[in-house]
């Protein structure tokens, strides 16, 4: 009679469910783990891009300010029309606006006929508005209009700069010192005594971390939420914020005492050979004047080169010229 029970090694083939079990779990530990170091590598990919993008982003825009404001205009110009600083603020966030007339070379090429070109000479300024797409953040534009007209801070062409601003504010100080109180506005008010150049200013623009993809990231971390805020203090020279009497304007240039009977190139007695040299000295105002008076005084007595007419010369009419030059009397001819 055979034994019907399988041998032990026939039992013993397959797993037990506790053993699939305890498989399923230590796979399920293995990708968790391995889910979390991709998670946290793409996190730190994506946080490295939006620091070194706002990084660079902040400071580039400030640059463009500074070197706007580093070639500002006040040749030929009044001082209402040198510079002017607005405070506004834009749904709770500050957005100063920045209006003048610079000499730096235009960003946008302008097509004149045929051709695109820069201008040496431009309006410029930086404007912000509302976000479109977000309404916690600003964005911040520069304005800029080819060459010079009547109105110098308005029109123009607007470059995008930024789309996630949480601050532009602006501080003008009148004098350069540490213990100064800024002014909010300069020249944006009629009348107001702010005009001109101010001695100091100081920027602060704060922009906020933006995600490098749109819902890319699994987990937002603490770090993309973060604001960097960058300050730029600027000083403008002494030589251009003189008075208004003191600002250059073009001119026709002018020969001293040209005016005058002896220093005009027209009249051959002014000058010793007929070139406008005043006779008697320099060039200045004494020279010219004794020049004049030289010249003058022959004419008001008359030709010393020829005798006078008449027996006895009248006086006024050569007698008086020669009675200079001999020292004699009028009559120094027979009558004729």
């Amino acid at each position: 009679m055979r034994n019907s029970t399988p041998p032990a090694r026939a039992r013993r083939a397959g797993f037990t469910l506790v053993e699939v079990l305890i498989t399923l779990l230590i796979m399920s530990g293995i990708m968790v783990a391995l889910t979390e170091i991709l998670t946290a590598a793409r996190t730190a990919r994506d946080t490295v891009h939006n620091v070194l993008e706002t990084q660079t982003a902040g400071p580039a825009i400030l640059d463009l300010v500074e070197r706007d404001l580093r070639g500002i205009l006040t040749y030929d110009t009044t001082r209402v029309q040198q510079l002017r600083i607005r405070n506004r603020v834009v749904m709770g966030f500050d957005a100063d606006s920045l209006d003048f007339v610079t000499n730096s070379d235009s960003m946008v090429l302008h097509q004149l006929e045929d051709r695109f070109v820069r201008s040496d000479l431009n309006e410029v300024g930086y404007r912000l508005r509302p976000s479109p797409e977000n309404d916690q953040f600003l964005e911040i534009y520069r304005r800029e209009n080819f060459g010079v007209d009547e109105d110098p801070y308005e029109g123009g062409t607007f470059q995008y700069l930024h789309d996630r601003v949480k601050s532009f504010d602006i501080q003008v100080f009148r004098k350069d010192g540490s213990d100064e109180e800024p002014v909010d506005h300069w020249n944006s008010q009629e009348g107001s005594e702010d005009i001109g150049l101010p001695a100091r200013l100081e920027i602060t623009l704060t922009l906020e971390l933006a995600p490098r993809i749109v819902h890319e990231q699994l987990r937002v971390a603490p770090v993309d939420r973060r604001t960097v805020v960058y300050k730029r203090i600027l000083r403008m020279p002494e030589t251009l914020r003189g008075e208004e009497a003191q600002i250059p304007i073009p001119a026709i240039p002018t020969v001293a005492g040209s005016s005058g009977p002896g220093g005009n190139n027209a009249n051959p007695s002014g000058g010793a050979n007929g070139t406008g040299t005043p006779v008697g000295g320099p060039a200045n105002g004494r020279g010219n004047q004794r020049a004049g008076t030289r010249v003058e005084g022959v004419r008001s007595g008359g030709d010393t080169t020829r005798p006078a007419p008449g027996a006895g010369g009248a006086p006024g009419a050569g007698g008086g010229a020669t009675r200079g030059r001999t020292g004699g009397s009028p009559n120094t001819r027979p009558g004729g």
